[in-house]
């Protein structure tokens, strides 16, 4: 194994634990950012360039004819090709958190429709099911399995938030596992089932499946139930004849008790096992290869790369799989005390030096989660470390680059801001005040100056007017800026009535007299 540092350029914060990467011919596409999308990449989705150990990021595009995919942090994703052996693949995309803390219950299908030297078009559509449908959840994860001529997706695992029903004040948002059921889900038809395994009592979440064929093995995985990591190698078999699905479920020895690694394939039947960790704050530092032969499993412990210092001392480390043997690292950058907030990146290549040389970065499908610590241990969201790219870190050339001042400022448009004098919002011990809330305060923007968000209790709006301001188009004053508002106003305009022109006087016409007219008429006068 061979670790290699990655150089990177700060300013934004993007990456952050909880992103994927996808693999479309060769290149590596980042999806899940933080924060929502802005205008300089409306997708979300960015090609990641790794050149000469510098990484640059390229806004890639949708087609006229895609939905709104939004960022997803903690998604499940994999590789779905119409049979075991075709080239034409899509990824499918389930479940994830979105910058808001929402979960979504959406799935998508994401593939590439046109390509060329500076433009990656890509076409997305939501798919609607039938069934019994999973719940939203993230955490989890989706495999496709190949079965007498037949292919099905298969879902397991993951967290959602506790049901409406069993929620109280003190713990209104927390998460619980979702029950240890398996989803069969046939695209084709768009219909889903779930099966209830005995072998299968908790609940996992950030565990490491990987399938080939007809089974998938499940390996590792945090239960928040019980505060453990399970160290059981489960091997479910998905059959698929004419009539229902047949699935069976054994638990065999040599399982490993991790949470949160990433997989990676190195070979037909090879796999790395790499990170995650042991407890809460114990990283796992050992890497393990993973040999899928004859519909049986068996994993060792393997040679293990030069750690650095800073990777072995710092308290976190989040990626994802490249894929062909290659894994992208971060940990953050703070330990360095250079850069603070900022993140370091490596690659660490599971092939031989020399393999790497001949073969581009790319991904395959494992089913990994990149789960941070803040979902298993006591780490609050800003705790949280992101890479980071500056916009002069594109190429010159192209005409479509990422600015970064075109990102708003996440603490300025956060939900949990102090947004006045008086406010009293605190993350921690906030509960819902309107009926439409659910993991966050109501807010609403006031229209004095630039604008600025206030909370819709701490201005005092009652939930009639709340809504009816949320519907109607007219401009809103927090209770600050309501008084100067009025001030400023400019009285309104009288119209002033139209009078009708008046028009000029003609002048009289008169005639002129001759001297002998005048002389004959006053001698008539005076006889």
């Amino acid at each position: 194994m061979f670790l290699q540092m990655v150089s990177t350029v700060s300013n934004s914060s993007l990456l952050q634990p909880g992103f994927s990467l996808l693999n479309f011919d060769g290149h590596v596409f980042f999806f899940g950012q933080k924060g929502w999308p802005k205008r300089s990449c409306p997708t979300g989705v960015f090609l990641l360039d790794i050149k000469q150990n510098e990484l640059k990021m390229k806004p890639a595009f949708f087609s006229k004819e895609s939905c709104y995919l939004p960022p997803l942090r903690y998604p499940a994703l994999c590789m779905l090709r119409s049979d075991a052996r075709a080239d034409d693949y899509q990824y499918i995309i389930h479940g994830g958190k979105t910058p808001n803390n929402e979960l979504s219950d959406k799935i998508y299908f994401m593939s590439l429709v046109s390509k060329t030297s500076k433009k990656m078009t890509f076409q997305c559509i939501e798919k609607e099911l039938g069934g019994d449908v999973p719940e939203a959840r993230y955490g989890h994860t989706i495999n496709v399995v190949h079965s007498r001529g037949k292919s099905m997706s298969v879902l397991f695992g993951g967290r959602s938030y506790t049901p409406l029903a069993q929620r109280t004040t003190e713990k209104w948002n927390s998460v619980v596992d979702c029950l240890p059921s398996v989803f069969l889900i046939d695209f084709e038809f768009g219909c889903c089932t779930s099966y209830l395994l005995p072998e299968l009592q908790d609940g996992l979440s950030f565990h490491v499946s990987i399938a080939r064929d007809d089974t998938i093995y499940i390996l590792g995985g945090h239960s928040l139930q019980n505060n453990t990591r399970s160290p059981n190698l489960y091997k479910l078999k998905i059959d698929l004849p004419l009539g229902s699905p047949a699935v069976t479920c054994t638990i065999l020895p040599g399982g490993i008790s991790v949470s949160s690694a990433i997989v990676t394939q190195i070979s037909d039947t090879e796999f790395v096992l790499v990170g995650g960790y042991h407890s809460d704050n114990q990283k796992r530092l050992v890497c393990n290869t993973i040999v899928l032969e004859d519909s049986k499993i068996e994993i060792v412990e393997s040679v293990s790369p030069e750690w650095t210092p800073d990777i072995k001392h710092c308290r976190m480390w989040f990626g994802c799989d490249m894929g062909k043997g290659s894994v992208l690292l971060g940990i953050p950058g703070a330990n360095k005390q250079i850069i603070p907030d900022a993140n370091y990146f490596y690659i660490l290549r599971c092939k031989g030096a020399e393999e790497d040389k001949e073969e581009e970065l790319t991904q395959t499908c494992s089913q990994t989660s990149s789960e941070d610590p803040g979902d298993s241990g006591p780490f609050e969201d800003s705790e949280e470390f992101c890479f980071s790219a500056e916009a002069n870190s594109f190429d010159a050339d192209d005409a479509d680059t990422y600015n970064e001042d075109d990102e708003e400022d996440e603490s300025e448009t956060g939900y949990w801001i102090t947004c006045c004098a008086s406010c009293n919002i605190d993350i921690n011990t906030w509960v819902p005040f309107y009926s439409t809330e659910l993991n966050k305060p109501a807010m609403i923007l006031c229209s004095s100056g630039a604008g600025h968000w206030v909370h819709a209790q701490c201005m005092d709006l009652s939930e009639t007017l709340l809504l009816r301001l949320s519907e109607a188009n007219v401009k809103y004053f927090c209770n600050k800026h309501i008084d100067l508002n009025k001030g400023l106003q400019t009285p309104q305009k009288v119209m002033c009535l139209k009078k009708p022109p008046m028009k000029p006087l003609r002048k009289k016409k008169t005639m002129k007299l001759s001297t002998s007219t005048k002389k004959s008429f006053l001698r008539r006068l005076f006889e």
